[in-house]
């Protein structure tokens, strides 16, 4: 049985939690009905297809106005839903579905209040539009994804694929939101429709994953140097952190080396580097960001996960 993380009904966690859902199926709703929708930009997904669906159905008798983008994504993610219960286990639990039932209520009822189809007058900048509904999207998915939920819809058409497949699951969800896209393209019939829908998905996968990791200040530091012991000393002493010493042997000379691991702040690696400089100049380092850094001295695991 797939894990399942649960919370005690009415519990601090359980409130966060659900308040996170609500929140992130707002802001996602938001970002839809006032940057995305009203210049057919298709965001991939679920929401993606029930954008084409009310474009399809502008004109038709009951719904001249197009089938509530709202409600087709709630008929087209209940299924898909059920199938992932069926096929993969509960292991989307009751948030996933209560995500995707508020965010088709929040589309349609701002769809019903703004009731404008250029609400912001940003007709003559897509650009802009992409960029704002993009990160508002994907700040409304970063909520729902730090409540341990998840968007439903094409994730759930993913897992059930690549279960099938063995393909990644991160392949496979580009592969089904570049074919949405490219179904934009047949039914608009306008090539700005996938250019702009890219723009829209690649910046919610990027605040996507700024909501998760957060912004990081923190670098990974390697060194290599004679003077190893002396580095330890500053690091230790000066800048009131650790490290690791790693056992290493070089490739060209097979020498034995000792390889200096730690990470510090960028305050700290420019004082780290001018003390270096003074130590060993021909010293060796390798600076690469630390999106997350969980132990002592930092965030702990327990608070991560407690976030």
């Amino acid at each position: 049985m797939p894990f399942i993380p649960k919370e005690k009904i009415f519990s601090q966690r359980w409130f966060i939690d659900y308040s996170l859902v609500a929140a992130g199926a707002f802001i996602l709703a938001l970002g839809y009905v006032l940057f995305i929708y009203p210049y057919n930009i298709v965001p991939g997904g679920v929401y993606g297809l029930a954008l084409i669906l009310h474009h399809l159905t502008i004109g038709m008798p009951y719904w001249s106005e197009g089938f509530p983008v709202g409600m087709a994504g709630l008929i087209i993610n209940i299924p898909l839903a059920y199938l992932g219960v069926r096929i993969l286990g509960p292991r989307f639990g009751i948030k996933t579905i209560i995500g995707f039932v508020l965010t088709a209520v929040f589309i349609d009822l701002l769809t019903l209040v703004v009731n404008n189809p250029d609400p912001l007058d940003l007709s003559r900048d897509i650009l802009l539009s992409c960029i704002f509904g993009g990160a508002l999207a994907g700040a409304g998915l970063g909520l729902i994804f730090k409540a341990r939920a998840t968007s439903g819809g094409s994730d759930i058409l993913a897992m059930i694929v690549s279960k099938y497949t063995k393909l990644p699951l991160g392949q496979l969800l580009i592969y089904i939101d570049s074919c949405i896209v490219l179904i934009g393209l047949l039914v608009f019939g306008d090539w700005k429709v996938p250019l702009y829908s890219w723009i829209v998905i690649f910046i919610t996968g990027k605040v996507i994953d700024l909501m998760l990791e957060g912004v990081s200040y923190e670098k990974s530091i390697m060194i290599i140097s004679d003077q190893h012991q002396q580095i330890r000393d500053i690091i230790i002493n000066d800048l009131n952190r650790s490290g690791t010493f790693l056992s290493a042997k070089g490739m060209y000379n097979g020498r034995e080396r000792v390889v200096i691991h730690t990470v510090l702040n960028r305050r700290e690696l420019a004082i780290l580097k001018e003390s270096i400089k003074s130590v060993d100049p021909k010293a060796f380092l390798t600076v690469t960001d630390a999106s997350e850094i969980l132990g002592k001295g930092f965030k702990s695991l327990n608070e991560k996960i407690s976030d």
